[in-house]
């Protein structure tokens, strides 16, 4: 496919020390490369860090704290890293992830897959062993003497950018190639690995003002008049995905202009309205049965992707979701498109989701419309009448939630992985992008349970993670919420059990597994990190508690115990695993 360059300049063109004079001449006192490494950093917009500390990345965590940066130190790495992931997305500015050597470093990796996984920019700069002591048990040692350095060190699938500094003069080298990767569309994930002996020594060069260019690949007059000839042919849907976010707008008035139907995948909700006439349901994981019956009574000819890889939990590759004639797949990543249904005809456009939909909006006429005139299904919202009980129902909770947090305030919701996000995707309906917040590709627990407080404190407001208690019990930073006195809320549906994979594992023939956790206070243990919180026992009790979370100003958890015997729509991802073989029937 052909396509046409426009050119994205970033200018990093900052001061590289505090007086204004000095900027193209040698520091008046040399700087350490630890504070070489911060200022680059700072001019390439990073405002916060964070990380946990240590003895070999002291230096570089001293000039942080002596920088414009915000320093967040947190209670553990993974949750540092999730916490970076969903600053990222809350501010829109790359964020920093510190750690020290050794366990430092092999307790970020999973946040910083899941970084990669989102498409966040987040740069890691990690402590490593001096030359002169490796290979002679060091505290910690991280050398290839006592570590694999492929992909940890090297780039690769973990890290776009990955190196260890082994001199001050390659700084240059490291400083363009970090500007080049976040001046891309999409996300990037760097490592910097310094030795300690490096951190402290001088920086023999200046570092110079950073003024690049990168092309970002639009699609062609031509591409365009072909995708509105296909478009043109019969009635089509519009497939919305997380990477379309910034074309919301746009994305809108094509699909009123041509009568499109519309669905979107787990990540995309909120991107087109849910409230829509036009709006056909969530696909996937937690997904809507209308979406379905859609496609098999009134199947489009064509589907235009936009900005989702179509993976398992957005699509279950299920061949039903197949257009009559082919898929016309956005993506700025070439190798998306055709991967998902590599044998179903795909028309691949490679450009940014907004340029295409502003592109087709000035070829499709105001009058257009290619409408079959047959309604199209809606989601529906299965809302049970309250009931006095000594547990709550999930779908009651979801439903006080859509009406005092999600319609009575501008908080960012985010669901964890498990039951939390298959309730949270089906029931909870958005207007707008960006208020909602999931990760169903690498779906790490813990992801949201740390990653809230990481966006409660970048977006300065209000960000409330709906998670399991299993989640909580692995891994949050309540405590680090407390802190920093962060605007997060935490609610725990509290089922003594990890019931997902309980339910699921009835659903695929293994009956006798054990999943039972011994119940946690999670309002106790909120109260003995020092933040505040109280306990839900009733559908009652739900709406007065959710209240009061919204009106605190430090960090609270509300412990609400679910019933756990309702079966969430979890179904398709059941049939997957049995597809692939996970069954005992």
């Amino acid at each position: 496919m052909d396509a046409k360059f426009e050119d994205i300049r970033v200018n990093t063109n900052k001061k590289l020390n505090s007086t204004e004079q000095q900027s193209h001449s040698k520091p008046s006192r040399p700087f350490s490369v630890a504070e070489a490494v911060v200022k680059i950093l700072e001019n390439l917009g990073v405002e916060y860090a964070f990380g946990v500390s240590g003895g070999a990345i002291a230096p570089i965590w001293a000039a942080l704290h002596n920088s414009s940066i915000q320093v967040l130190h947190f209670r553990h790495e993974a949750g540092a890293a999730f916490a970076a992931t969903e600053a990222y997305f809350a501010s829109d500015h790359p964020v920093v992830v510190f750690t020290t050597t050794g366990p430092g470093i092999t307790n970020a990796l999973t946040g910083l897959l899941a970084a990669r996984w989102e498409g966040a920019k987040v740069i890691f700069v990690s402590a490593s062993t001096s030359a002169p002591q490796r290979g002679r048990w060091a505290c910690q040692e991280t050398s290839t003497y006592t570590m694999p350095s492929a992909g940890i060190f090297t780039s690769g699938e973990i890290f776009h950018y990955a190196t260890t500094v082994e001199s001050s003069d390659e700084f240059l080298e490291v400083y363009r190639r970090l500007a080049l990767g976040l001046a891309q569309p999409g996300g990037f994930v760097a490592h910097i690995s310094i030795p300690t002996s490096i951190q402290t020594s001088s920086l023999k060069t200046s570092l110079p003002l950073v003024n690049l260019s990168y092309a970002v690949a639009t699609a062609t007059k031509e591409t365009v008049a072909e995708c509105v000839q296909l478009l043109s042919e019969r009635p089509f849907a519009i497939w919305v995905g997380f990477g379309a976010q910034g074309a919301a707008t746009e994305i809108r008035h094509l699909a009123e202009r041509t009568g499109a139907a519309v669905m979107c995948s787990p990540r995309g909700k909120g991107i087109f309205p849910e409230n829509h006439p036009q709006f056909i349901g969530v696909t996937g994981f937690g997904g809507h049965e209308s979406v379905l019956r859609y496609m098999q009574e009134q199947r489009p000819w064509h589907i235009l992707v936009l900005g989702t890889r179509l993976g398992e939990f957005t699509s279950f590759w299920n061949p039903i979701m197949i257009p009559r004639r082919s898929f016309l797949h956005v993506d700025i990543d070439p190798k998306v498109p055709g991967t998902a249904y590599p044998f179903v005809e795909t028309f691949a456009v490679q450009s940014e989701v907004r340029f295409l939909v502003k592109a087709l909006l000035k070829e499709f006429p105001e009058n257009f419309s290619l409408s079959t005139g047959l309604s199209l299904p809606r989601p529906t919202h299965n809302v049970v009448h309250p009931r006095r009980s000594d547990r709550v129902l999930p779908n009651i909770l979801m439903s006080v939630i859509q009406q005092v947090i999600v319609e009575g305030s501008d908080a960012l919701v985010m669901a964890e992985g498990g039951n939390s996000f298959a309730w949270a995707i089906n029931l909870l309906q958005f207007t707008k992008p960006g208020r909602f917040r999931t990760s169903t590709g690498f779906a790490a627990m813990g992801h949201t349970t740390t990653g809230v407080v990481g966006a409660a404190l970048a977006r300065q407001g209000k960000a409330v993670a709906i998670v399991g208690d299993g989640a909580m019990l692995m891994l949050n930073e309540v405590n680090t919420a407390v802190k920093y006195q962060a605007p997060a809320v935490w609610i725990v549906l509290n089922d003594g059990s990890y019931n997902m994979c309980e339910q699921g594992m009835a659903y695929i023939g293994f009956k006798d597994a054990d999943t039972t956790i011994p119940q946690a206070d999670f309002f106790k243990i909120a109260q003995g990190m020092g933040a505040d919180g109280i306990r839900v026992q009733s559908e009652y009790e739900i709406q007065p508690a959710l209240e009061k979370a919204m009106a605190a100003t430090g960090p609270f958890v509300v412990d609400v115990l679910i019933d756990p015997t309702p079966i969430p729509p979890t179904q398709s991802r059941n049939q997957s695993l049995i597809s692939q073989g996970a069954t005992n029937y």
